[in-house]
């Protein structure tokens, strides 16, 4: 039995000075404790999870909804990098009106949305494995910003976690070296399959905190690691769909997030980490659901009023309204091709949505408009304006390439 210290592993000094961390295999050593607020933790985040799964069943169309929680866990996980776009960005950039030369972040986040709906296509076939994580990381990385620092592969050289502008010398933290993170890696390859008994959400939370630690590319591991708790839940069943944004409580609680993982390595508290992460679960999850109760109504709500108002265009009206759940930004060419209209047949169309107060044009021009579907954006925009003014953390998650 390992001390306390040492239970998430060690650091061990190298030829040149620095000190890498060597992660132990998991499950940890002692084993976790599950007291009386553990439990009450998982019994909590158990429950909201059910409830959020069971939310999106009785919606019309549950995929109708999907997108849009991919997009929010997009945008929140890139934005804990560093990535400035936001939700709206992403959604200009869907409907091509904003250049993906002028706002590079957007790209980066539509590239996570691209490798978390791959990810979860491959799981049927392929299981969760180091294979299937580099291919997701090749995703994540094509083209944008790290494109050139060895997307689908593990690092070969030594990196390290701090601000911008630290040295391996003032680093936070040193994740294992190469020969060690090999090592690691096929270590947590194994827990992930592993039969032992244990609560599913404790593993998914170990096994998160676990990947962090391991750091094994030179760039991206932060949204890696957080894809991997989607895949987890969904590859496991414990959500059907994709609709648990997590990225959201670690940014609103960043420096926390940061904190508890460090702790895991400098003494071993891994039950501190994992009250952090359920609390989490149990918090985003029962938001979700009680967004998905909103979106709902608000559905009915204006389908009635379309049906009300529109006469003769309720038809290609209530078209426009449903394809709004999936992209909640258009122009009016986007919306002629759903229709397969015209183009003004379109135009008519969505003016008669922009009349009932549906659509909103937000770029005053008279070509080339765009329109947004104002409510149910503001389901997901108000998280975003509420994080607005949360300080940046002094450990960003930056990796450097020794």
């Amino acid at each position: 039995m390992k001390s306390a210290q040492y239970r998430a592993g060690r650091y061990v000094t190298q030829p040149t000075g620095y000190r890498a961390f060597v992660p132990n295999h998991l499950p940890p050593d002692p084993p976790i404790l599950m007291d009386d607020e553990m439990w009450e933790h998982l019994s909590r985040a158990d429950l909201a999870l059910g409830r959020l799964d069971g939310s999106a069943e009785v919606l019309p169309d549950p995929d109708l909804f999907v997108l849009m929680y991919i997009r929010k866990e997009a945008v929140l996980s890139s934005q804990i990098e560093g990535t400035q776009a936001s939700l709206a960005d992403v959604l200009e950039l869907e409907a091509k009106v904003l250049s993906s030369k002028r706002h590079s972040g957007a790209g980066e986040v539509v590239n996570y949305i691209g490798a978390l709906q791959y990810g979860l296509h491959r799981l049927s076939t392929l299981p969760l494995s180091s294979r299937l994580i580099r291919e997701i990381h090749e995703k994540l990385m094509a083209g944008t910003r790290g494109s050139e620092r060895a997307p689908g592969e593990f690092r070969r050289s030594q990196n390290w976690i701090g601000p911008p502008g630290s040295t391996i010398r003032t680093a936070r933290f040193i994740p294992p070296t190469p020969d060690d993170m090999l090592t690691a890696l096929s270590d947590f390859e194994k827990f992930l399959h592993s039969e032992r008994p244990m609560p599913f959400l404790i593993r998914v939370g170990l096994a998160h905190a676990q990947f962090e630690t391991i750091h094994p590319f030179l760039d991206g591991n932060g949204r890696i690691g957080r894809l991997l708790i989607t895949f987890l839940l969904c590859k496991e069943g414990v959500l059907k769909r994709p609709l648990l944004y997590l990225s959201y409580y670690f940014k609103l609680n960043r420096q926390e997030y940061y904190d508890r993982l460090q702790t895991v390595r400098d003494s071993g508290d891994w039950e501190s980490w994992l009250k952090f992460f359920l609390g989490g679960i149990a918090e985003v999850a029962k938001e979700a659901t009680a967004v998905a109760g909103r979106i709902a109504r608000m559905r009915e709500r204006d389908r009635e009023r379309i049906i009300e108002t529109a006469g003769r265009s309720a038809g290609q009206a209530l078209t426009i309204h449903e394809f709004l759940f999936r992209q909640p930004m258009v122009s009016v060419r986007l919306v002629q091709q759903v229709l397969e209209t015209q183009f003004p047949t379109a135009s008519r169309a969505i003016g008669v949505l922009e009349r009932g107060g549906i659509l909103r044009e937000v770029t005053g021009r008279q070509r080339n408009r765009l329109f947004r579907y104002d409510e149910y954006l503001k389901q997901f925009e108000d998280e975003e304006a509420d994080q607005a003014h949360v300080p940046a953390a002094q450990n960003d998650g930056h990796t450097v390439n020794a």
